[in-house]
């Protein structure tokens, strides 16, 4: 199976190359040189754009941030569509709307190409990342690619249903997330601002299991030296962290009023990701 991947930012680096590592025959793309260089030296080839990618795999897998950049790297003027050979898949990685997978399906099938979605999720700070994916589409399309899916997330792959259905799934995740996050940081507050202390609220927490692992990594970041947080190198890193929940919020906001559902929580921590991420902008917190 020749496989390819665009997108090689913070998770999708990590992704692709477990592709070679896999003896999988590898093509590559990004904007930025250094991650491709880096997959190169890990035995991947590069490509100049997703067509070239397109015409180099039979199943591509896309990491990047929006629902318009998947747009553009699928069906834009050197987009994987125009390299693309009938019979090549799709694989969008990408926490987008389940619309725009389906969008992006309609607009694949004219020229014979087939779309899945197989959002992913994992603890990107452990030195050996356990990738889960969560796939919508076609039984035979998920079984058709399994190979690919294997190298990435070994038995960790969940088909969840239908196209669309692995964002709609990663999109509900998230939201858990976000008001996991939001429990956590008021809670720290109230302890710290009591008197108690945040190791101390941790310890307890962690006592009767009301403060999971995922919120308690979240917590690490309460306990860095307030240098530490207002650098430029962590303001960076968390500002973009924080469009990413806000972009998948809106997400969950969008789901939630096509399917006739109230989610005040999910408006109310939408607009307080600022200030959870500790974001060193007082119009913003």
């Amino acid at each position: 199976m020749r496989t390819g991947f665009i997108g090689l930012g913070y998770i999708g680096k990590l992704m692709a190359l477990r592709l070679p590592a896999a003896a999988l025959e590898t093509t590559v793309f990004d904007i930025v040189a250094a991650p491709m260089q880096e997959l190169v030296g890990a035995g991947a080839k590069a490509a100049a754009s997703p067509a070239e990618v397109a015409a180099a795999c039979d199943v591509v897998g896309i990491c990047v941030q929006t629902d318009a950049q998947v747009r553009a790297v699928i069906g834009g003027e050197d987009g994987l569509l125009a390299g693309a050979k009938p019979g090549l898949v799709i694989v969008i990685h990408s926490t987008i709307l389940p619309s725009t997978a389906v969008a992006m399906n309609d607009l694949a099938e004219k020229q014979g190409v087939l779309v899945v979605d197989a959002c992913v999720s994992g603890n990107t700070r452990s030195a050996d990342v356990k990738f889960k994916l969560y796939v919508g589409g076609e039984a035979a399309r998920v079984e058709a690619i399994r190979p690919y899916l294997t190298a990435i997330a070994e038995d960790r792959v969940i088909h969840v249903g239908p196209l669309g259905s692995g964002c709609k799934a990663k999109i509900c995740l998230n939201l858990v997330t976000y008001l996991q996050w939001l429990a956590a940081f008021e809670g720290s507050m109230l302890a710290r601002g009591a008197g108690l202390g945040i190791e101390m609220f941790e310890q307890v927490g962690r006592s009767n299991g009301q403060l999971t692992d995922m919120m308690c990594a979240y917590l690490a970041a309460h306990k860095l030296p307030e240098a530490a947080l207002k650098s430029e190198a962590y303001q960076n890193y968390v500002v973009t962290q924080m469009h990413n929940a806000e972009k998948d919020l809106a997400c969950a906001l969008d789901l939630a009023r096509d399917a006739g559902v109230a989610l005040p929580g999910a408006a109310l921590v939408s607009q307080l990701m600022a200030r959870i991420y500790l974001i060193d902008d007082p119009k913003r917190r």
